[in-house]
Formats: structure tokens, sequence, C-alpha cells
């Protein structure tokens, strides 16, 4: 084993908090919590999703979802309906309170932080033309970001050539901010933001599995072209995690 394995190990432990001085931390200094989302650019227009009934559920007993739910790779070619990507983006990301400084979602985070925005890259969803949308929690909501030409092709360039990253009906992409958990948590912040994604990606299985969808997480990917392709600074936000959404193929 090598000093830099060993050294990387120190990251999965809870150590820095018995060094960590919070009273460091620029919630102590007052400084304003991070805004809790992007905001959308002037002239970018809201698609509010619509609301969403058990009439898209195929499978509800908590039990069967998680006996059946694993990474799936092969999806048909049948599209998503709209109704079906708002119950996706409401079980990963979808807020049930908000409060003056923060809100309370379907998923778990340290402190309140989400540093996640949702990003997606949309091949087969009814309604929505192929490009790259962003979800805006607050208002349930997507806004349009931009087409890319070839975009199949540069998410399985970006994906490390699982060309099942570009083969879907669509791929989450999630980016991280880590200032709004380094505002509170300082160092400990890098370890707690991993375990926040495998909180938001585990909904995605489950919420996948209830419609009879499939996903399969991707955390091995082409950094810097996967930052280019959403234009992000790499720094303040970067793509963290991935994850393919498709129709299930018939058995």
């Amino acid at each position: 084993m090598t000093k830099d394995i060993r050294e990387l190990r120190e990251f999965l432990t809870a150590n820095s908090w018995l060094e960590m001085d919070l009273t460091l931390s620029d919630e102590s200094k007052n400084f304003p919590r991070p805004p809790v989302q992007k905001a959308p650019l002037p002239g970018q227009e809201l698609i509010h999703l619509p609301e969403f009934n058990r009439d898209i559920l195929q499978k509800e007993d908590i039990i069967s979802l998680i006996q059946s739910r694993r990474s799936r790779r092969l999806y048909s070619s049948c599209a998503l309906s709209l109704p079906e990507l708002s119950f996706l983006l409401w079980a990963t990301q979808g807020v049930r309170k908000i409060t003056k400084n923060c809100t309370v979602r379907n998923v778990a985070s340290a402190g309140n932080s989400h540093t996640f925005e949702t990003y997606l890259a949309v091949f087969h969803v009814e309604e929505l033309k192929e490009g790259i949308y962003r979800y805006l929690p607050l208002e349930h909501a997507l806004i349009f970001e931009f087409s890319v030409p070839d975009l199949s092709e540069k998410m399985i360039e970006i994906g490390r050539n699982y060309h099942y990253v570009g083969q879907s009906a669509v791929t989450f992409i999630w980016t991280t901010i880590p200032y709004r958990m380094e505002w509170r948590y300082m160092e400990s912040s890098a370890r707690l933001i991993a375990i926040d994604a495998g909180h938001v990606c585990q909904n995605l299985y489950l919420a996948c599995e209830a419609i009879g969808c499939g996903t399969c997480a991707i955390g091995a990917f082409i950094q810097t072209k996967a930052d280019e392709l959403l234009r992000l600074d790499g720094k303040e936000e970067f793509v963290f995690y991935m994850a393919p959404v498709g129709k299930q193929l018939e058995k």
C-alpha cells in the first residue's frame, strides 16, 4: 500500500472534526448563507413540471423496490413522460418546506446544505427537445440551458466510452457548489458532500424501479470535458456524479 493511498484514506475518517474550530467558519463570522439554488439567467423561461400521481407507479411496495434495485445499463428506445421525469426530480431533490435560510428536501444533507445542482442531458423525454437543462427545486421547474451538437456522442466520450451514458432517455448530471457546505463545515466538507451524493443517487435508483426505469451511477468520467460541457469553472462548481436513466428493456 502506498503512502498516498494511506493519506487518502484519512479523507474517509471523521478525524477532521477533532481539529476543526467551527468558530472560524464563515457561518460563525456572520457571512450570509450561500443561495440554495442558482438563479435562472435573465430571459430564461421556466418550464413548470407537471404534478404526478400514483398512476405512473408500477411498484409501490418498499420491500419489492429494494429487492429489485440494481444497476441497469441497457434501456429501451421508449421516451420518458414529463410526469415521470417530474417524479424522478422530486424524489432526488424535491423541496418539502422552505425556511428563511434553507430547504427541507426529500433527501438528507449535512446541515441542510444541499450542495448539488441537477443538470439533465435530455435525449428522449416527451415534450422536451434534446439538450441540456437544469432543475430548479424551489419552483419544481426546468430551465433550458443550451443545445449541444452531437450530444449523445459527447456524453459517451465524457463517460469514458460507456455507451449507456449517451444512449439513455435522460442522463442526470449532478454538480456540486462546495461553498454551500464549506460555509459551515470547512475542511470536513469534502467528506460530507460525498456522503450526500449517495443519499441523492439511492433515491434515484428506487424511484426508477418504481416507474419501470433503470439507472446506473457513474463516478468515473472525464472531469474537464464534463465541466466544459456544462460551461462550469471547475473550481467553484464542478460535475460530481452522473446517472443515465431509461425505460427497462422488456424481459
